[in-house]
């Protein structure tokens, strides 16, 4: 019988989420910097007589079962490319945050796909592979490569990027996730009401900010942590007010930046070091704006098979 086969795949954050206008097409151009972090997800493959789903973990009881999920929907489209039954069960441990911001369903399909790949022994290229992520969903290239990447176009055109050493961050999770595509309707819907126009003949193309990118390149979390942005910030927040105090508790704390992680609610807070990530962590411990917190650092690499 052939042996099981587990992948490893990182949660991310995003260092700087420039977000254009609404296409037509319904979304925006990005200009999106990834951070592959310490926190992961395993996905476990194993011949089955069809596709199944399981879940393990904090949260696991918002992770759909059924063919909606990321992970069933990678391991169908690497099986429908190579002319093969789609049946493996999937086993997912989870340790990404569920629907926190920081592409945990993403990392599972990406997972899925590799693990699903080396079991079946389909042999497929890192830029097959890839083009299959990106008709999947925007974050999932990233959740292959890992490291840290520009995303352009809706955030799946990667280019790697250099850097200079590691950086420590806290998490703060919050109770309950927010819909992606819902903190993306609010961010159109607060630039309407700005007067200022939604759309991309409205908005500015979104760039790369040269100040983070030479931050990242050098290792400098002081100079990162005065380039960080995120445009989702003010949808997310305005649809989950109370993260604003979340955002307080850290930067009370002494964290260099604190910003919501992608379209949220997870928060996320840049430290010196690893004291000060401790001394951050225990102070939104304590601040009881959140539910849970968790200390980690990256980059990290991306998806990688357990043992391989």
């Amino acid at each position: 019988m052939t042996r099981p086969v587990t992948a490893r795949v990182p949660a991310k954050v995003n260092v700087q989420l420039a977000v254009g206008g609404l296409r037509p097409d319904g979304f925006h151009d990005l200009a999106n910097v990834f951070l592959a972090v310490g926190l992961h997800d395993e996905v476990t493959a194993t011949p089955a007589d069809s596709l199944r789903l399981t879940v393990e973990g904090a949260d696991a009881g918002q992770v759909p079962l059924d063919r909606t999920n990321l992970a069933a929907r990678a391991a169908s489209a690497l099986a429908e490319r190579h002319g093969i039954a789609p049946d493996v069960h999937l086993h997912i441990a989870k340790d990404i945050p569920v629907a926190g911001g920081m592409a945990g369903g993403s990392a599972d399909a990406a997972g899925a796909l590799l693990a699903c790949d080396a079991l079946w022994g389909t042999k497929a290229t890192c830029a097959e592979l890839l083009e299959i992520c990106a008709d999947l969903g925007s974050d999932i290239p990233f959740s292959l490569v890992g490291g840290v990447a520009l995303g352009r176009g809706r955030g799946e055109l990667l280019t790697p990027l250099e850097t200079g050493g590691t950086f420590h961050w806290v998490f703060a999770v919050a109770d309950g996730g927010l819909s992606t595509p819902a903190v993306y309707r609010e961010c159109d819907r607060l630039r309407e009401a700005s007067g200022a126009g939604a759309s991309a003949a409205d908005v500015p193309e979104p760039e790369p900010s040269k100040a983070l990118l030479d931050a990242l390149r050098t290792g400098d979390a002081t100079a990162l942590a005065a380039a960080v942005s995120n445009d989702l910030q003010p949808a997310a927040l305005s649809l989950r007010p109370a993260l604003a105090d979340t955002l307080r508790a850290g930067a009370d704390a002494g964290a260099l930046a604190s910003l919501v992680s992608g379209s949220g609610p997870t928060c996320a807070f840049l430290a010196k070091d690893t004291e000060a990530a401790q001394a951050v962590a225990g102070a939104l411990t304590a601040s009881g704006t959140c539910r849970t917190v968790r200390i980690t650092s990256g980059p990290v690499p991306g998806a990688r098979l357990v043992g391989a």
